[in-house]
């Protein structure tokens, strides 16, 4: 594994992994009627469609 090359996109890295962890605890108000090991799938499939 090389590592991140810039201080930037380890930095966008550690902000994309605290936002995954985040959506599987729960704290935004998407795919929470979703049973907690399918809520990462159920929220990529709600945002892709709102993109």
């Amino acid at each position: 594994m090389r590592g991140s090359r810039t201080d930037r996109s380890a930095q966008i890295a550690i902000i994309g992994h605290a936002f995954v962890q985040d959506l599987r605890r729960g704290h935004y108000e998407i795919a929470t009627e979703t049973p907690p090991r399918l809520r990462l799938a159920a929220v990529f499939t709600e945002l892709a469609t709102a993109i």
